[in-house]
């Protein structure tokens, strides 16, 4: 007796049964899900390092201009995206690559700017000025970085020559990149509420 295993062939239509289009979506909720809570964690130290300090209100709180010109520019990048994810499920996969790329170079734009505005802090608000400026550079340099993964990933799904609704592209990659591109926008929302608006006003409620 022949002591060799057999396995058995795969099945011969194989290739024909159906893909699970969902998995890509259902994967990058998971993320969502998880970067969240580490943002949720982030901006509880923020509040827990000046409870009973004043600290937020004595202090210079971070100006708001900036901060509202970056909340247009990725607002403004989210509109773009959703209407070129529009036009990939009609499959005008022309128009949804140029709104990727429009939304790529709003995000590039989002970091330079970001850029100056930490050129302009720096004079007042260092990382190590106390434990303020500490966690706030922590909160947003964390954002910038989940805007340069974003920009990573939509460049991917740029460079790919199909991310529409079909077999060869079946994890929908531009829907995916889109999820994941419209958290970090909304997580810069929270950023300018918690970290700006919210310290002025405190500092407001000191001074009168």
């Amino acid at each position: 007796m022949s002591s060799r295993v057999q396995i058995p062939p795969p099945p011969a239509k194989l290739s024909a049964l159906p893909i699970d289009q969902s998995r890509g979506i259902q994967a990058v909720w998971a993320l969502i899900a998880t970067e969240g809570t580490l943002f949720a964690c982030m901006f509880g130290a923020y509040y827990y390092l000046g409870t009973n300090k004043n600290r937020w209100a004595t202090h210079e709180p971070p100006h708001l201009v900036y901060a509202f010109i970056l909340l247009a520019i990725l607002l403004s990048s989210s509109v773009v995206l959703h209407w070129g994810e529009l036009q990939v499920e009609k499959g005008h996969y022309r128009a949804g690559r140029i709104a990727l790329w429009l939304t790529v170079l709003l995000g590039l734009g989002f970091l330079v700017l970001q850029g100056f505005e930490y050129a302009s802090e720096w004079g007042d608000l260092t990382p190590d000025s106390n434990s303020y400026g500490s966690i706030f550079y922590t909160i947003t340099t964390l954002h910038a970085a989940h805007v340069i993964v974003g920009l990573l990933i939509l460049i991917y799904v740029g460079f790919q020559p199909h991310y529409g609704f079909a077999r060869r592209s079946p994890h929908m990659p531009y829907q995916v990149a889109s999820r994941y591109w419209h958290f970090v926008d909304a997580v810069w929302v929270f950023v300018v509420c918690l970290l700006y608006v919210v310290p002025h006003i405190q500092r407001y409620l000191y001074v009168h």
